[in-house]
């Protein structure tokens, strides 16, 4: 079992940045890739960055590469995603996934834990 906490939320206004944080506690963090998803209002969930289990491969929605910057740190049992040049379209609930398997980066279905979120709203 593992147990996911996000934290650095907030309101910021566009053109802002925030850094969120997900601390993982339970079985080896190591042992999972990581990842980033989000759900705004009336949405799907969206894929939005994700981190493989040492960090030698990271991966980016299309709606947020070249703003964002997925890290973890195992030492730590840590992942984050630094959001830069933040835009009103990126108001959503931010939740942090951890998943078993190598495949299936994007998918949310693939990824076996999640946090509760933690809320980002972009004000224009």
């Amino acid at each position: 079992q593992v147990q996911l906490v996000e934290s650095g939320g907030g309101l910021v206004q566009a053109g802002g940045s925030l850094r969120l944080s997900c601390a993982a506690s339970g079985r080896t963090f190591s042992s999972y890739a990581m990842g980033w998803f989000r759900q705004a209002p009336g949405k799907e969930r969206e894929f939005v960055a994700a981190i493989s289990k040492y960090g030698g491969r990271t991966d980016y929605g299309d709606s947020v590469k070249g703003r964002c910057t997925i890290s973890r740190d195992n030492a730590k049992n840590t992942v984050y995603l630094q959001m830069n040049s933040l835009k009103p379209e990126d108001t959503a609930v931010y939740y942090c996934a951890a998943r078993w398997s190598p495949t299936g980066v994007t998918t949310s279905l693939t990824y076996n834990y999640w946090g509760q979120g933690t809320q980002v709203t972009v004000s224009s």
